[in-house]
């Protein structure tokens, strides 16, 4: 029987700062903008981490029946691993689905933009088909484009219009900066992942780029907040609280370009998604002082 502790190591919670990072960054552009709200705050966040946990246990249950997390280092697969049966995976990817659909309904009837339905669809979609149907893009190269929109430009531009009515340049910068971090998670997940993406047939973006240039990528991705943060001083110049969250950048840095591979760029996920949790915090925190 599958344990308590399983579920949540399945649900890779190291990944979860990009769903919170977004929240606050666009709640504070929203604050900047004298139209803060906290309770579509929260439904904005409550959306934000069911679909990172659906994401995480549709790709944990669609990698497990093909076969591509038999010989996978890093995090616990569920399936993969036979810790969890495939249905039981894919009812708590449906429920997280659910949960992530009626808050966003809530969050809509509240705007009163209802428009974002169709957002919030095209969110869940994109969720699924990451990995899972016939055709995953993310076996085609296209999931690091994919996590920028939705856990980048949707995530954070939506919760910013639904509290305020319209986005700025700060909420703008924001996207773009949490965006990025969000896609350097994904990065230096499949970089360690690319010896068993190659045999297993995946081409995700670190396949198709090799180890190099995917090091590189990551470097790239991580610096990206910092022209971001300098865009959003036409907002608020106390969004350059952000660049306080840089010196977090140097630890995955460091052992990205040090060429480490396998379970040794394990800990480069915690410590991007601490940089990414941080810098939402402080760039929304400037924003919303501004």
């Amino acid at each position: 029987m599958t344990t308590a502790g399983q579920w949540v190591a399945g649900s890779r919670p190291r990944t979860l700062p990009a769903a919170v990072s977004p929240v606050a960054a666009g709640t504070g552009a929203a604050a900047g903008l004298d139209a803060s709200d906290v309770p579509s705050a929260v439904l904005a966040l409550v959306v934000a981490l069911a679909l990172q946990v659906a994401v995480n246990y549709a790709n944990d249950y669609s990698d497990g029946v093909r076969g591509t997390d038999d010989s996978r280092v890093g995090p616990v697969r569920l399936v993969g691993q036979r810790l969890a049966a495939p249905r039981a995976v894919l009812t708590a990817t449906g429920l997280s689905f659910g949960v992530a659909a009626v808050a966003g309904l809530a969050l809509v009837v509240r705007s009163g933009q209802w428009w974002l339905l169709a957002v919030g669809v095209l969110a869940i979609l994109a969720a699924w088909f990451y990995t899972g149907g016939r055709r995953p893009y993310g076996y085609a190269g296209l999931g690091e484009a994919m996590v920028f929109v939705f856990f980048g430009l949707v995530a954070v531009l939506g919760t910013t219009y639904t509290q305020a009515g319209r986005v700025d340049v700060g909420a703008w910068a924001g996207a773009v900066g949490v965006g990025a971090l969000a896609c350097a998670l994904l990065v230096v997940n499949n970089l360690r992942d690319i010896p068993t993406d190659t045999a297993a047939g995946k081409r995700t973006l670190a396949v198709r780029l090799g180890d190099r240039w995917t090091r590189r990528l990551f470097v790239l991705l991580l610096l990206t907040p910092v022209p971001c943060t300098l865009v959003a001083f036409l907002a608020s110049p106390w969004s350059q609280l952000a660049l306080l969250a840089v010196p977090l950048a140097v630890t995955p840095l460091r052992v990205v370009s040090s060429g480490a591979s396998a379970r040794h760029l394990v800990p480069a996920l915690g410590t991007t998604g601490r940089y990414s949790l941080v810098f939402g915090v402080l760039l929304g925190a400037g924003l919303a002082i501004g």
